[in-house]
């Protein structure tokens, strides 16, 4: 494994892979031409318990995509992932201090 990360020598073949494999349509060929819409899903994050707040974002999103498919339009519902992880880092080494550990003991 390389020491440090160079994205420029592989972001290009990825991301030809993705377009090859239409990754990012949403695969009705009826739709091939129609307006491209999509959503982004980014998931519940660690931070705290499910609540409606949760219920209702993803309740909207139903609504927005459903809408844009019975207007004909090529919908993609695309899960996404926390990019940030920032809050969630607070409330493991929140967690690890009451065990007097410290995150860079942890290791990869």
């Amino acid at each position: 494994m390389e020491k440090t990360f160079a994205p420029a020598s592989i972001e290009s073949r990825i991301r030809d892979a993705w377009e090859e494999a239409q990754a990012f349509r949403a695969g009705r060929p009826e739709r091939a031409q129609a307006a491209p819409y999509a959503i982004v899903i980014p998931p519940p994050n660690v931070t705290g318990s499910l609540h409606m707040g949760h219920a209702l974002n993803n309740t909207l999103q139903d609504i927005l995509v459903r809408y844009r498919r019975m207007k004909g339009d090529d919908v993609l519902w695309q899960p996404g992932t926390d990019h940030a992880g920032i809050a969630t880092q607070m409330v493991v080494e929140r967690q690890l201090m009451e065990r007097q550990e410290h995150r860079r003991e942890l290791g990869r």
